[in-house]
């Protein structure tokens, strides 16, 4: 699915696999087909040209930055009456026409920022450092994500 997905991307942006975040992609699942559109697009995490939004719907936005332009590319919806083997779909996955599988349109949602870059700082109590945006007040104490969880479960079971 994300390398027909990342295909037409492609055929629709025009150009080739970013180098750097010339590419940016919006996708809604955590499947194995954003693997291919990071291999294939050159999108990742780590450049903040990989963009994940936990909604679980085959739905990915790509954007090309130098133009702002993105198409929004969906699975189309499945014949319900067709009961196919997982060797059928993946055969059908790569040779089905782009059109019978794929619903590209025009992007409507705006091109995403560039990731920012932002100092880190110790988390209070556990000492990892943490993105600054990302720490977590909790009683005049700032910490990372994790520790807060923990601090208020800590709370709510010496509550009961």
């Amino acid at each position: 699915m994300g390398y027909r997905v990342a295909l037409a991307a492609l055929d629709a942006l025009g150009g080739e696999r970013a180098l750097d975040e010339e590419l940016v992609a919006v996708v809604e699942n955590d499947s194995c087909a954003v693997d291919a559109i990071q291999a294939v697009l050159g999108c990742t995490f780590g450049k903040g040209s990989l963009v994940f939004r936990d909604y679980g719907r085959h739905v990915y936005t790509v954007y090309r930055r130098e133009t702002g332009e993105g198409v929004r590319i969906s699975l189309r919806a499945p014949d319900q009456e067709a009961q196919q083997s997982r060797q059928e779909r993946r055969q059908m996955l790569l040779t089905a026409p782009q059109e019978e599988l794929l619903l590209v349109e025009p992007a409507t949602e705006p091109l995403p920022g560039y990731a920012p870059i932002e100092p880190s700082e110790p988390c209070d109590a556990c000492g990892q450092p943490t993105m600054r945006s990302r720490l977590v007040e909790v009683d005049g104490r700032r910490l990372c994500r994790p520790c807060a969880e923990r601090v208020a479960a800590e709370s709510q079971g010496s509550s009961t």
